[in-house]
């Protein structure tokens, strides 16, 4: 298990916040290296439930990905190729493919850097949220294996048990990914301007700017061009950016504490 850089015993940082915060992530090239689909795909072939040339379609996916980032055509691709690898199968098969693909190999791509972040989050006593493109079942994994609060992923409908093949609402991107997020802030009287967002696409420019407080994280030409128009923290899979992150965490914990004691003696 990864440590996280504690503070000095007894200091505001080390106690829980007690007005509700959240902390968002994406999960492909943020809190993992490359494509979770891939991985499911991988896993899916393993069952004998797709053909090899789908794999190698999953894996050209993968590299592209890892190579130039995320744009609308791989959301395209990933929406399409999730729907055909589950269409006809049990929401129990799903799940165990989920659970395969993380035990095999996701657990090994995971991120140090930004995993320890999540953890840093979850010590100050933050709900911490996976949002994904990534199918419900994988990002819900994720979660769970992680320690982290909860996960919001793209649905898929399904009619006693088995997946129709079509989405059960909009892909989890761009747009909605904010929508999800305002939704779960409100839902917990958490102000958004104490909640964060960690990404590294420019789809998710729209939940960067919903948050009063946002990391960009390895990110693509675009985002990174727009971050540096907006003065917003930039953080790569370094040491020197990662402690950086972690004690603007710890800063913005401490105010937010300072707030809420004045608040409670009004």
């Amino acid at each position: 298990m990864l440590s996280v850089m504690s503070t000095t015993h007894g200091s505001a940082a080390d106690t829980p916040s007690t007005t509700p915060i959240l902390a968002f992530f994406d999960i492909d090239n943020t809190l993992m290296r490359g494509a979770s689909i891939f991985h499911i795909g991988t896993a899916a072939w393993r069952e004998g439930f797709i053909r090899l040339r789908d794999v190698l379609g999953f894996a050209w996916a993968q590299a592209r990905f890892i190579a130039v980032g995320e744009n609308t055509q791989h959301q395209l691709s990933v929406r399409e190729r999730a729907l055909a690898l589950v269409a006809g199968r049990t929401e129990g098969e799903l799940s165990r493919l989920a659970v395969d693909s993380y035990e095999r190999s996701i657990h090994q791509r995971l991120i140090p850097e930004t995993v320890a972040l999540a953890r840093e989050h979850r010590a100050k006593g933050h709900e911490v949220w996976l949002l994904s493109a990534t199918p419900d079942a994988m990002a819900s994994v994720m979660a769970q294996r992680l320690g982290l609060t909860g996960a919001v992923g793209t649905r898929i409908r399904s009619r006693g048990g088995v997946f129709t093949g079509e989405l059960d609402g909009a892909i989890m991107h761009g747009e909605r990914k904010a929508e999800v997020a305002e939704a779960l802030a409100a839902e917990r009287g958490a102000k958004l301007s104490d909640c964060w967002a960690y990404s590294d696409s420019r789809n998710d420019i729209p939940l960067l700017a919903l948050v009063g407080n946002r990391v960009v994280v390895n990110p693509d030409h675009a985002l990174s061009r727009h971050a540096r128009a907006h003065a917003w923290p930039i953080l790569t899979a370094g040491a020197a950016s990662v402690r950086a992150a972690r004690k603007r965490i710890r800063r913005e914990a401490r105010a937010v504490l300072r707030s809420g004691r004045r608040d409670q003696q009004r």
